[in-house]
């Protein structure tokens, strides 16, 4: 899968007129720049938005389940992909405050057949600095999704593997592996199945009564939400039924906007941690650790403390601004990252900052075929070297990657469009004579060859 960063060819809009917390007009605003999305069938889901400990905003949109016409509601529960990291990591770190274990205890004296496990310490996999190889990057890992998985089958697929880097060393992506090594360490020092382990630790100490970790044996309800995954430039189908089960510790919770933002407020207001562990959390000197990604966010001129995660039928994002108190939470029952982008301009519409609204354009047969070429991208892109075609399909405009994905992109104005799948800006580049002349794709650019 590719990670993208998203910059989104959107309309900027001010917010002065909306000052109050709790005016209709905020409300109002939100409910117009979020229609957008739900009507192009880009979001469905829940999103609250709290200040102060106080609801601004709380509201579910879309089905839940589309084929039984069930709709999502406050209190559905959506799969929250790499959120549940966060979850892992207070649960380690409610297992340090207890003196179980501590943040340098070497991985081998409960993990003694991993690669490096001598050198390897439980803050490194907290921090996803471990150099461990990443199950969700190994070729067979479709075929992981596939079946049931314990924490001990997720480690044997990588613990054989050399290290990547010196623990400790560096972050240098998303360590998958280290969050399902964490999940088996929790079991080891609670004696629990991880999903029993976590209610103990996690969900029912902090009144979570909405939340839960799916190990394949989680019986679907309407409270559920059922996954859906793009086709086209605005339908939707079933996304594919995965074994929840192989995301243990990494992917594996479930929970509700009213869950999230009370985990929130647990994490960062309260004595869930001690002072040390909820200080780890709040350490901003590494981007990245514990669950969260933190540090000063330019645009909206705070402090940030987030988490997106993305998986089959499902997005979530959730964003925490300790300075004016404010709590974005929104998740998704389809897989595609507007999530982020929705979370990041209703944290600045509730600052009364400027945010960007969406309009979604069609084009003619005709239209569209004046943006079709392939484009010649550099040694830094996503894909290295890769070359990438644009072709009109089904009537719409697809970007075809080397690697045989393909990518609807949706017009939002003039030689401007958004990647429907990773919510990333494509905008076309023109010679003189008004044919296509390059490819920008987010920040990088791709020369015509034909």
């Amino acid at each position: 899968m590719l990670v993208l960063r998203m910059n989104v060819a959107r309309v900027v809009i001010g917010m002065s007129a909306l000052s109050l917390p709790q005016s209709d007009s905020r409300r109002t605003e939100i409910e117009k720049y979020l229609q957008p999305y739900v009507q192009s069938n880009n979001f469905a889901g829940a999103v609250l938005v709290s200040r102060d400990g106080k609801d601004v905003f709380k509201k579910a949109y879309g089905p839940a389940d589309r084929e039984k016409s069930v709709r999502n509601n406050t209190e559905t529960q959506f799969h929250i992909a790499s959120v549940s990291m966060q979850f892992t990591a207070a649960a380690v770190l409610r297992l340090i405050d207890a003196g179980s274990i501590k943040l340098d205890d070497k991985v081998r004296t409960l993990a003694p057949g991993i690669q490096g496990a001598e050198k390897i310490t439980i803050r490194d996999l907290l921090m996803q600095r471990s150099g461990l190889t990443d199950i969700n990057g190994l070729p067979d890992y479709d075929e992981v999704l596939e079946h049931h998985q314990t924490t001990a089958s997720l480690i044997a697929k990588i613990q054989d593997k050399p290290l990547l880097f010196e623990p400790g060393a560096k972050y240098m992506h998303e360590e998958h592996s280290a969050y399902n090594l964490l999940a088996f360490i929790i079991e080891k020092k609670t004696g629990l199945p991880f999903a029993s382990a976590m209610e103990q630790l996690v969900f029912r100490p902090a009144g979570l009564n909405h939340s839960g970790v799916d190990d394949d044996s989680v019986t679907p309800s309407d409270q559920m939400a059922k996954g859906y995954e793009p086709e086209g430039i605005d339908g939707l189908k079933p996304a594919k039924a995965i074994h929840w089960s192989a995301k243990t510790g990494n992917g594996s919770i479930y929970t509700s906007v009213s869950d999230a933002a009370r985990w929130v407020d647990t994490v960062f207001s309260s004595g869930f941690l001690n002072s040390a562990s909820r200080g780890l959390i709040l350490d901003t000197s590494t981007r990245v650790g514990y669950g969260w990604f933190r540090g000063q966010n330019t645009r909206l001129g705070e402090t940030a403390y987030y988490m997106n995660g993305r998986a089959p039928g499902f997005s979530a994002f959730v964003l925490y601004l300790p300075s004016p108190k404010v709590t974005v939470v929104v998740l998704s029952n389809i897989y595609s990252s507007a999530t982020t982008t929705i979370g990041y301009d209703l944290a600045a519409l509730s600052l009364a900052q400027p945010y960007e609204s969406v309009h979604f354009r069609k084009l003619a047969a005709a239209e569209l075929k004046r943006y079709v070429g392939t484009f010649q991208f550099g040694p830094e892109f996503y894909q290295a070297n890769a070359k990438v075609s644009l072709a009109v399909r089904d009537g719409g405009l697809v970007m075809r990657w080397p690697s045989g994905e393909t990518s609807v992109l949706i017009p939002v104005g003039a030689g401007r469009f958004i990647d429907r799948s990773y919510w990333t800006d494509v905008k076309i580049e023109r010679d003189a004579s008004g044919k296509p002349a390059a490819l920008i794709y987010d920040e990088f650019r791709g020369s015509l060859v034909r």
